[in-house]
């Protein structure tokens, strides 16, 4: 009798990178790749100052064992803002998990922003996502990682799911930023507590890294609060010979819609001036 093999299931895999520079006083796209299931658009919203890309699954969703890597790069004293098209769906997982990667460098003089639309797990859903950023000392950097556990509006539960967030951020070669988070299991359960959601179904993390990044503390702390929603931020100044400060913000919400309305008045406020871009990606306001 022969051996019964298992059947792999094709899986949808991705690469994307985009490159910027100053050319003639404005930031003009460098490099555009994208392969398999990864496309880049970059739509003609900017006035010259900054240029805003927009990244898509065409898979229109993954699941365990697909893959998708991207790269954002801005040069010298160019401004690149990084969102995607929609928000991710990940559906059940019956094989590993699945996988997103951003690496991220910026340049002296140079302002990125990674602010992918919110990650939707299902039920039974894996991911992994990873973050490594580089950036030279005068450099500012804004990244933005979500989650919601789930769709409220349309009744559904997540009782079993896993999230690994992996967080590298290292300014003039120093690391400055570290963290790894796993939530698996049910996430009424192993959330419940305070020191972790608190029952809440929709979170994020927020970081901003510029020379000064402190500065901005005390106006994100003054937004208005949103029903349903808390937040958590703070703050340290540049020490010794590391030249950029740090603001570190927690979110978690009741649903979804509760955190993307914590999430725009922050984004917007610190997009557009911590880092002198359009503040919200236009997609956001779709």
């Amino acid at each position: 009798m022969s051996a019964v093999h298992p059947i792999r299931m094709q899986r949808a895999e991705g690469e994307g990178a985009i490159s910027v520079s100053v050319k003639g006083g404005r930031t003009r796209l460098d490099t555009l790749y994208q392969k398999g299931q990864a496309k880049i658009r970059v739509p003609e919203t900017h006035d010259g100052t900054h240029l805003e890309a927009v990244l898509i699954n065409v898979s229109g969703g993954m699941t365990g064992g697909d893959r998708f890597a991207w790269r954002a790069e801005a040069s010298r004293d160019s401004s690149l803002s990084v969102t995607t098209q929609a928000c991710e769906k990940l559906y059940r997982a019956d094989d590993g998990f699945a996988e997103s990667r951003a690496t991220l460098h910026v340049a002296d003089g140079a302002a990125l922003a990674w602010l992918p639309q919110e990650a939707i797990l299902f039920d039974r859903a894996a991911l992994t996502r990873i973050v490594d950023a580089d950036i030279a000392p005068g450099g500012r950097l804004l990244v933005l990682e979500s989650a919601i556990l789930g769709r409220a509006a349309m009744g559904e539960t997540v009782r079993q799911m896993a999230l690994r967030d992996r967080w590298r951020i290292r300014c003039g070669g120093t690391l400055i930023h570290a963290e790894e988070t796993m939530l698996a299991g049910d996430p009424a359960v192993t959330a419940a507590g305070p020191a972790r959601l608190g029952g809440m179904t929709a979170f994020a993390s927020l970081v901003l890294v510029t020379p000064e990044a402190a500065r901005w503390l005390a106006p994100l702390r003054a937004l208005p609060l949103v029903d349903g929603a808390t937040f958590a931020a703070s703050a340290f100044h540049p020490a010794g010979a590391l030249q950029s400060g740090k603001l570190v913000a927690r979110f978690a919400a009741t649903d979804g819609l509760t955190l993307r309305r914590a999430l725009i008045p922050a984004v917007d406020l610190l997009n557009r001036q911590a880092l002198g871009l359009a503040g919200l990606p236009k997609v956001w306001r779709l």
